[in-house]
């Protein structure tokens, strides 16, 4: 079992920033032991510039990034997922969207970094900060020892990983 690799989705509303950072980022921490995607429920249907400037900067390969409706992974055929974590932002009145089905799912929510007003360095700080806050996430999610813990207790870690992150300095 600890040869599996596991199916991971971020959705989002309109998967054109914080979804698309996350999918990168497990991608990369995460190679061999997860693959991710990411969705929106209300797709953009380009992915914001500043992500992938970000991105670039960051030294990731962004051929991948689209953005993309999560029905495309509710078909036959369609990837099967483990894990569904939202990352919207509760506190800004989004929709988030709910997954159906069997994986295991927990609320991420992380600011949208798209909704930011301001100068373009304000707006640049905005995305760092959502990078950052997903990358820490990611890599406690990463960290957890999937075939060892109970479906109750890693659920409670998912759980944890959303509410309770510590703030970086």
């Amino acid at each position: 079992m600890s040869d599996q690799v596991y199916n991971v989705l971020f959705l989002c509303t309109g998967n054109s920033a914080r979804s698309i950072l996350a999918e990168a980022i497990l991608n990369r921490v995460g190679a061999g032991k997860f693959k991710a995607y990411s969705a929106g429920s209300h797709p953009k249907g380009e992915v914001h510039p500043y992500t992938l400037q970000l991105l670039q900067t960051l030294n990731y390969d962004i051929s991948f990034a689209r953005s993309k409706d999560w029905e495309e992974f509710a078909v036959p055929g369609a990837p099967e997922m483990d894990f569904v974590f939202t990352v919207c932002d509760n506190a800004a009145n989004e929709s988030c969207p709910v997954w159906p089905g069997q994986p295991m799912t927990a609320h991420w929510g992380i600011p949208d970094p798209a909704a930011v007003e301001g100068t373009d360095a304000e707006k640049h700080l905005a995305f760092a900060e959502a990078y950052r806050m997903l990358n820490n996430r990611i890599s406690i999610f990463v960290s957890l020892p999937m075939n060892m813990v109970d479906k109750l207790a890693l659920q409670k870690r998912l759980d944890e990983i959303g509410r309770n992150l510590p703030k970086a300095g």
